[in-house]
């Protein structure tokens, strides 16, 4: 499938698949939804919350794609004082010469952490690795319907493809797995607003929130294993 590097709106690149219309991140600008869905509404409230969460905050990514979402979060555990346990599945890993293209690093000011950015997407699959003293990742080169995970993560970034091009991905079986997958309190984080979505969320047993969305979207969901 063809595949171009696109410049989003808030400058920051995102990979586009034009056959399907679809991008890896928001057109309407890539970093600013990563970090209104992701961190805002999701690895915020873990940082904020009188709760406290024993060791490391441990985070599920569906869809690591180009690394966006777990080097925005490495930069906020560095903010917030967090240890952070990231797992990435991905079953379509981008390539060297992408990577290569992506501007996430000068568009966050990040420049003296280009070396963890690099590492990230040059470690090895399937393995946890120590990215810093307060990060480790796990890329876990598998499909989502595979996924067994068992009350393992506090936190899941929901980022799959879109409904219109993969509708398997955000079924109740998916959500299941995911609802399986979070301890008790664990929240789910997703760009999207749609119905069916928000219904198969609820009918594997999350309580789930509407939020207001990140630019170009009205809407995101939220949900929570109480």
């Amino acid at each position: 499938m063809k595949r171009e590097i696109l410049i989003t709106s808030d400058g920051s690149t995102t990979i586009h698949l034009p056959d399907w219309n679809e991008q890896y991140h928001s057109k309407h600008g890539a970093i600013q939804e990563a970090y209104h869905v992701f961190i805002k509404s999701g690895f915020e409230l873990f940082c904020n919350s009188d709760e406290k969460i024993q060791g490391s905050i441990s985070i599920l990514e569906i869809g690591f794609g180009t690394g966006l979402n777990a080097f925005i979060t490495f930069l906020e555990g560095i903010k917030h004082h967090k240890k952070i346990d990231y797992v990435g599945v991905e079953a379509y890993p981008v390539i060297e010469s992408e990577v290569q293209k992506l501007n996430y690093v000068s568009e966050l000011n990040a420049e003296k952490h280009q070396l963890i950015f690099d590492k990230m997407h040059a470690v090895s699959w399937d393995e946890k690795q120590l990215i810093s003293d307060n990060f480790k990742l796990t890329k876990r080169k598998q499909f989502f319907e595979e996924i067994e995970d068992e009350n393992n993560h506090n936190l899941i970034y929901f980022d799959a493809f879109g409904a219109t091009n993969q509708p398997e991905l955000w079924t109740e079986t998916i959500f299941l797995k995911m609802y399986n997958a979070l301890k008790t309190n664990g929240v789910l984080v997703t760009y999207s607003a749609k119905g069916s979505v928000r219904r198969a969320m609820q009918t594997v047993g999350f309580t789930v929130e509407r939020l207001e969305g990140p630019p170009g979207k009205r809407e995101m969901l939220r949900a929570t294993k109480k």
